[in-house]
């Protein structure tokens, strides 16, 4: 083929140019790269997602694929269904209760394609909107029973019931045993509005079916179990066949949103480096953020999702970060946001079917949930 005039014009080093910018490659959806600081000395792994991709997604991810439960982040990103998508990258996620029959419930928020799995406690959650835009923010849980006489109470999600408390425990519960003593109320849907799964924001109109002792029998596809304390006070009179309302709201409405991954605290906002408050009581939640630990933190900008994770407690490999140098790091790979996870044995990133940080203990810890990059499969033909 001849090249036009204007073409044969052109000098010989814009030909060259033009040669070279052909032969590249696009560039990657999905990047990993680990490199050293030696004033720490710290080690960092950072794996960088590209928001514009087509076929990618963040996502959050919970052991066993269930609500309650450990495991060490490389079997739980392996173990994604394949609906889900193919794994590439994951992430230690929220802090978790560690013993006891809960074993593995996250403190915070968490939700998975859209399913609520836990209730919020206030504190600060990663979650990405309708859109798919990111935030970090404290979240207020509104989760509520609204009983047929017009009183409320407040209520909890899938965790561990308190004597007068009341808790709502879904299918994700798993074989996870209920609390024993109390009350269960078996619910199913009344009308033909939505129902199953519990989404964030909606408000779900619900049929007694049956009355029984706390922790007997299991709960039926397309039910939910509402379980009442011994020492829930009024005790509510509800009678088979009653309609209770479930009110999930949360402040900020959380409506629509895909993905949830309680963490905190905030550390980056808006490229200003936030600064750690120390807690007067000196709790040891408050002095770990001025000290030197292994941390996990997602960031991102307007291009990018950023993964990040240091290395600690390993003199001379990399001794941890503090939350503001964590902060000012983030910031300095190009982040303009960020909000801190689980730190300490948890922090682990794993990438392309291998666990590419050193975790501190020398091993794996088993986590409760995380947050994966996967590529969405393709969808079906039509």
């Amino acid at each position: 083929m001849r090249c036009p005039r204007a073409c044969r014009a052109l000098p010989a080093l814009a030909w060259f140019a033009l040669a070279l910018a052909a032969a590249e490659p696009p560039p990657a959806a999905v990047t990993h790269t680990n490199y050293a600081v030696p004033a720490g000395p710290w080690s960092v792994q950072v794996v960088r997602l590209d928001r514009a991709a087509a076929g990618w997604e963040l996502r959050s991810a919970h052991a066993g694929g269930q609500a309650v439960g450990l495991a060490p982040l490389s079997v739980l990103a392996a173990a994604l269904p394949p609906a889900a998508g193919a794994p590439v990258a994951a992430l230690n996620g929220d802090f978790y209760q560690m013993e006891r029959a809960f074993a593995g419930h996250p403190r915070g928020l968490q939700i998975i394609d859209g399913e609520l799995l836990s209730a919020p406690s206030g504190g600060v959650a990663f979650w990405l909107d309708a859109f798919g835009r990111p935030h970090a923010t404290n979240v207020v849980s509104g989760f509520l029973v609204a009983w047929p006489d017009g009183s409320v109470s407040p209520c909890g999600l899938n965790e561990e019931r308190l004597p007068a408390g009341v808790v709502l425990y879904t299918a994700a519960l798993g074989a996870t045993p209920r609390p024993p003593h109390g009350r269960e109320l078996l619910l199913e849907p009344a009308g033909p509005g939505a129902w199953l799964p519990l989404r964030a924001g909606r408000t779900y109109s619900a049929r007694v079916r049956e009355s029984r002792s706390g922790g007997e029998g299991p709960i039926p596809a397309g039910t939910v179990v509402l379980s009442l304390g011994p020492a829930l006070k009024p005790a509510p009179n509800v009678a088979t066949g009653a309609v209770v309302r479930l009110v999930l709201a949360t402040t900020p409405s959380l409506l629509g949103a895909k993905t949830a991954l309680g963490g905190g605290p905030v550390i980056l906002r808006d490229g200003e480096v936030l600064k750690a408050r120390p807690d007067s009581a000196g709790a040891y939640e408050s002095t770990t953020m001025f000290e030197r630990h292994p941390r996990s933190a997602v960031g991102w900008n307007a291009r990018d999702f950023f993964l990040v994770e240091v290395d600690g407690r390993q003199k001379q490999f990399s001794v941890g970060m503090t939350l503001e140098e964590l902060g000012a790091e983030m910031a300095r790979l190009g982040c303009t946001d960020g909000v801190s996870f689980d730190g300490g044995g948890s922090a682990a990133l794993w990438y392309d079917g291998a666990i590419r940080s050193r975790p501190s203990e020398g091993h794996e810890r088993p986590v409760a949930n995380a947050l994966v990059i996967v590529r969405r499969p393709p969808a079906p033909p039509r």
